[in-house]
């Protein structure tokens, strides 16, 4: 036994509670560089800088390409921007907040939480902020990544995590015109609020999330708004309240009452997991649901018709709104189902020739969510591109490993987003497995861990066939790659994420040290059995 973890099975259990203790000082850097350089500054990257720090490491660096942290919580400002998951099960386990103004908190809530973190955790003397992250390569004979930054300056690191997210890259689609509008035009995650929308004709293009919540705010200030919709999502209501000062007290006095509300909550996403796996019964019901809510909240049959999804439930995200409804039903908005073909210097045109005119455009049209690292030229082993490994969609093992690429572990990579559920536990499983295989590489006299592709294919196929099963099977939605591979969407339930992440076992790794003779692969390798 060593600090409490057997090391001789190679397998490192749970911690115990006795664990814990942010590391004081900055990130430690020796001659050899860091120990772990994490990309981004979001909750992925501070779920692994917390995680490192609560086991007393400081040899971390967060780079983070802003000059604040909170990724998207930090960029999406625009009116009504809040969380779809309630925020007592939207918060790291190991830091509840009694304080929570509302169930779904709005961004500047959820923004003054993570910065809570990092001033707890003493973080903010181990980010590089504006260090925007260009290219990576491994270096074979040194087991060590070299990071290059944008402004040329060179890091060296013995782990490489890429937290960038897979909602951070706003997307504008490819429509005819758009830099030839006259007025204001921008996307809902790079907000102008220089913007004054009163008495304007405003168009917004796209009825996605983030389109859901800040819809009903444009309709109350603009003098006509025309939504262009695509495809209508299915919306459930939000059971959304306010959290009054005895009910905090309550949280901050019995941390029971916190902790019960976010095990029904979780119990509720699990549930809802189901209809997403295709149970007929669980679906059938929140089909059922769905349709009472758009029946209460439209009561014009030709707009509900319009505002009726034509595709199965659950094959694009499922929304919670209770005023998205009542706000597209007043007499000053256009909902508008034929497809945007063009902008022109005074509005949109669509397939049938109609022209809308408008005095501000708004996109609602997501983000580029196919795009895992693009951003960063990322090489391992022999050069190898991880944009070219990924050219028929991402995969990892656990959404964590690629083989070909030593000791790059991602957060929130492939596979690993939640149709439903709470994101930030999907982060702490990442983190923990992270920090565990790190200190199994560290125990063994590896310098670096890469993945076995028989390992990896395995649990690719697993994946892929759940997934057949599911309703994003089939379906045109950001969860699914130009190739068909659904390579988003993770297709179990979190209790099941848990339990594969778990059991952390170098078998599943070739073992590289520094130095050591090659084998036929061009690597330098120790015996890859679980030590």
């Amino acid at each position: 036994m060593e600090g409490g973890r057997t090391l001789a099975t190679g397998v490192v259990p749970e911690p115990g509670a006795g664990e814990g203790g942010a590391g004081e000082g900055g990130a430690a850097r020796s001659a050899d560089g860091y120990g772990f350089a994490i990309i981004g500054a979001g909750l992925g990257g501070l779920a692994v800088a917390m995680e490192l720090a609560r086991s007393g490491r400081t040899d971390f660096v967060l780079l983070e390409r802003a000059a604040d942290v909170g990724g998207v919580w930090r960029d999406n400002t625009y009116p009504g921007a809040a969380c779809d998951v309630p925020s007592p099960y939207y918060s790291f386990s190991y830091e509840p907040e009694p304080d929570w103004p509302r169930r779904y908190s709005e961004q500047p809530d959820i923004l003054a939480y993570i910065r809570r973190l990092v001033d707890d955790y003493g973080l903010r003397r181990r980010i590089r902020f504006g260090a925007a992250v260009t290219a990576a390569r491994f270096d074979e004979g040194a087991a060590r990544w070299d990071i290059t930054l944008g402004d040329g300056e060179v890091l060296r690191a013995r782990f490489l995590v890429p937290a960038v997210g897979q909602l951070s890259t706003p997307m504008l689609p490819p429509i005819p015109g758009i830099a030839s509008f006259s007025g204001p035009a921008f996307h809902s995650a790079r907000w102008r609020h220089d913007v004054d929308l009163a008495g304007k004709r405003v168009a917004v293009v796209g009825t996605g999330a983030s389109a859901v919540q800040f819809i009903p705010h444009v309709q109350r200030a603009a003098a006509h708004l025309t939504v262009f919709q695509r495809s209508a999502p299915y919306l459930l209501p939000r059971l959304d309240r306010a959290y009054g000062a005895r009910h905090r007290r309550l949280f901050r006095a019995v941390p029971a009452t916190l902790a019960a509300e976010r095990l029904f909550w979780w119990c509720f996403a699990e549930l809802w997991t189901l209809q997403m796996k295709g149970n007929r019964a669980v679906s059938a019901a929140f089909r059922a649901w769905s349709a009472l809510h758009r029946r209460r909240g439209v009561r014009d049959r030709r707009l509900r018709d319009v505002l009726t999804p034509d595709y199965r439930m659950g094959c694009k995200r499922v929304l919670f709104s209770s005023d998205y409804y009542p706000a597209v039903s007043q007499p000053d908005v256009t909902v508008e189902a034929d497809d945007v073909v063009g902008v022109t210097p005074s509005g949109i045109t669509t397939a049938s020739g109609a022209q809308h005119s408008a005095d501000v455009i708004i996109f609602g049209t997501g983000f580029r969510a196919q795009e895992f690292c693009t951003a960063v030229d990322i090489r391992g082993t022999g050069g190898a591109a991880l944009a070219e490994r990924w050219a028929d969609g991402a995969r990892a093992y656990l959404g964590i490993a690629v083989p070909g690429f030593p000791n790059l572990l991602l957060m929130y990579g492939p596979n690993t987003n939640l149709g439903s559920g709470s994101i930030l536990f999907m982060l702490e499983r990442q983190a923990v497995y992270i920090r565990r295989l790190a200190e199994l590489a560290d125990a063994a006299g590896a310098d670096a861990v890469d993945v076995r592709p028989d390992v990896e294919a395995r649990f690719d196929a697993d994946v892929q066939r759940q997934l057949a099963h599911s309703a994003w099977t089939g379906c045109d939605s950001w969860y699914v790659a130009e190739s068909g591979r659904i390579v988003s969407n993770w297709p179990d339930t979190v209790s099941a994420y848990r339990r594969i992440t778990s059991r952390v076992s170098l078998g599943d790794y070739t073992l590289i040290r520094a130095g050591q003779p090659r084998n036929a692969s061009g690597r330098s390798r120790l015996d890859s059995r679980i030590i």
